[in-house]
């Protein structure tokens, strides 16, 4: 089987290497200074045409025709060469292209660029405390103003990522509380730095509890402007869906699956445990499906560049993900043995940052669970691979969605 990209998309790596060669040399910078190299890479990266492909220049990306497999290229060039790509988070992933698909023109002038730099940072205001995998049950209200200029919100939204860091927020909110549930949903922008909100952090239980973790919000006639209402009033819902479809697709990936498979290996050989045959035999049923997973990738990265329709592939991704994931967590749990047992450490003494070893490891094993309900739990996603993926009748129990 050949998966080689051809020479043409060899001959453009050579670029991508070379580009990186000249203007990604890091060295012993740190701090602020890094920031600014880092904030420089980007424009260039964005000059040359490799970073924001798929944003026109006018909102400040490199504006570059659909090629799958140039972006493929750059995304592993990139990755080898461990230089910064776009910023991630709620905003470049799932606000720009959401708004880009359905957002009028005053609200990509008023966002995107400032997104995309990094001056606004997004929260989603998607789940509330009885509403989490079915969205249509949302309850926080918006009414409009006494001049018809501003949406009224109250309620409340929870488990929001980013959320002390957040500037600004998109939400569902329900506008038409008589409508059927699908129908009375709007979907709104707010400035999250007015008098009306409050947000407090939600204590994990990892212990974490600071600017990086989940928080809620309270909205106590927090306005928003009419014109930051995307799509029409009441069809809030079909919005939503645009917005969710770019968070499953940026929950992990085939090359972060791999890179953590490797990590796991490196802790089995670390642990003294790496000739246990139980633990080979565990770790060589992992790596199938690590491969599997990533030659799926190759097939929806084959039937873009084609133009072709994946089918129920294409659905299965981001559950087959969390779930070998999952797996790999509990080996690594298997693997820590007594260690496992402790209490993680403080909130900034870990994650990507911090030390390896067993709290990085408690950092995955709880994580692996969360990411089974980010972008819409596991039964949710097997609801959805059977009814649309494969035709099957509607959950009616579920209450499916429509």
């Amino acid at each position: 089987m050949d998966l080689s990209y051809g020479a043409a998309a060899e001959e453009f790596r050579a670029e991508v290497r070379a580009f990186l060669a000249d203007n990604w040399q890091p060295g012993e910078r740190r701090g602020s200074e890094l920031k600014d190299y880092v904030r420089d890479f980007r424009r260039k990266g964005v000059e040359a045409g490799y970073l924001y492909r798929a944003i026109p220049r006018a909102y400040g990306g490199s504006e570059q025709p659909v090629d799958v497999i140039k972006a493929q290229v750059i995304r592993e060039e990139f990755g080898r060469a461990r230089a910064p790509m776009e910023l991630g988070g709620n905003g470049v992933n799932m606000t720009v292209p959401t708004l880009l698909e359905r957002g009028t023109q005053e609200q990509k002038d008023l966002f995107i660029r400032k997104t995309i730099e990094g001056e606004y940072i997004w929260g989603q205001g998607y789940s509330e405390p009885g509403s989490g995998s079915d969205l249509a049950s949302v309850r926080t209200r918006a009414e409009l103003s006494a001049d018809g200029t501003k949406w009224i919100v109250n309620g409340q939204k929870i488990w929001t990522s980013q959320g002390m860091q957040s500037t600004h927020m998109f939400m569902l909110v329900r506008t038409e509380p008589d409508a059927p549930k699908h129908e009375g949903i709007t979907y709104l922008l707010m400035d999250l730095n007015q008098p009306g909100v409050t947000r407090r952090p939600i204590r994990q239980m990892t212990g974490e509890q600071g600017n990086d973790t989940f928080c809620e919000f309270f909205f106590d006639n927090a306005e928003a402007p009419v014109s930051w209402q995307v799509g029409e009033r009441g069809q809030g819902w079909y919005v939503s869906r645009t917005t969710l479809k770019h968070e499953r697709a940026s929950i992990g990936s085939a090359d972060g699956l791999g890179n953590q498979f490797r990590k796991l290996v490196e802790l089995a050989r670390e642990m003294g445990r790496i000739d246990d045959p139980l633990v080979r035999d565990k770790l060589g049923e992992i790596e199938g499906r690590v491969l599997s997973h990533r030659y799926s990738s190759f097939r929806l990265f084959s039937c873009a560049a084609a133009g072709d329709d994946p089918g129920p592939i294409q659905l299965m991704m981001k559950l087959l993900l969390t779930e070998i994931g999952h797996d790999m967590a509990l080996l690594a749990q298997d693997l820590i043995g007594e260690a496992g047992l402790t209490e993680p450490a403080g909130a900034g003494a870990r994650g990507y940052r911090g030390p390896r070893g067993p709290n990085k490891w408690l950092d995955q094993i709880m994580g692996s669970l969360g990411n089974s309900i980010a972008g819409g739990a596991s039964n949710i996603q097997r609801n959805i691979i059977g009814e649309r993926g494969l035709g099957l009748p509607r959950d009616l129990a579920m209450g499916g969605e429509k």
